[in-house]
C-alpha cells in the first residue's frame, strides 16, 4: 500500500501562490507515477498534473498550464504542486494519486491511478 498525505492547502486572494505537498510512504515513492486532480461538488474529478517516476516526463491540463508546476523530489517521497496565478475557478478539492509504474509514463485520467489522497482544500477568493 502507498498512503498518501496532501497538505498546502488554504485560502488566498485571487492572482496569489499556494503550494501543495504531498507526502508518500509504504512503498518506494520512485517506482510510482504521480498525478495531481481536483474536484468541485457536483463535478467529476479533474485532471490538473501528471508526472513519470524520475520526473522526467510531466504534463499539466491546459486550464492549468503556465500557472502551474508538478514536481517532485524522490529523497524526500514528496509530490509537489506549485499553483500561481489563482483563480476563483481553481477553487477545488486537490488530490494526489499514485500508480506503481515504468518509466516515461503517467496517466491523466483517474481511472489510471491506484492509490489516493484524502485532499487539501484550496479556495481562490475574488
Amino acid at each position: 500500500q502507498l498512503q498518501l498525505v496532501e497538505s498546502g492547502g488554504g485560502l488566498v486572494q485571487a492572482g496569489g501562490s499556494l503550494r501543495l505537498a504531498c507526502a508518500a510512504s509504504g512503498r518506494t515513492f520512485s517506482r510510482f507515477a504521480m498525478g495531481w486532480f481536483r474536484q468541485t461538488a457536483g463535478k467529476e474529478r479533474e485532471f490538473v498534473a501528471g508526472i513519470s517516476t524520475n520526473g522526467g516526463d510531466t504534463t499539466h491540463a491546459e486550464s492549468v498550464m503556465g500557472r502551474f508546476t508538478i514536481s517532485r523530489d524522490n529523497t524526500k517521497n514528496t509530490l509537489y504542486l506549485q499553483m500561481n496565478s489563482l483563480k476563483p475557478e481553481d477553487t477545488a478539492v486537490y488530490s494526489c494519486a499514485g500508480k506503481l509504474s515504468g518509466t516515461n509514463w503517467y496517466g491523466t485520467s483517474q481511472y489510471d491511478y491506484d492509490y489516493w489522497g484524502q485532499g487539501t482544500q484550496v479556495t481562490v477568493s475574488s
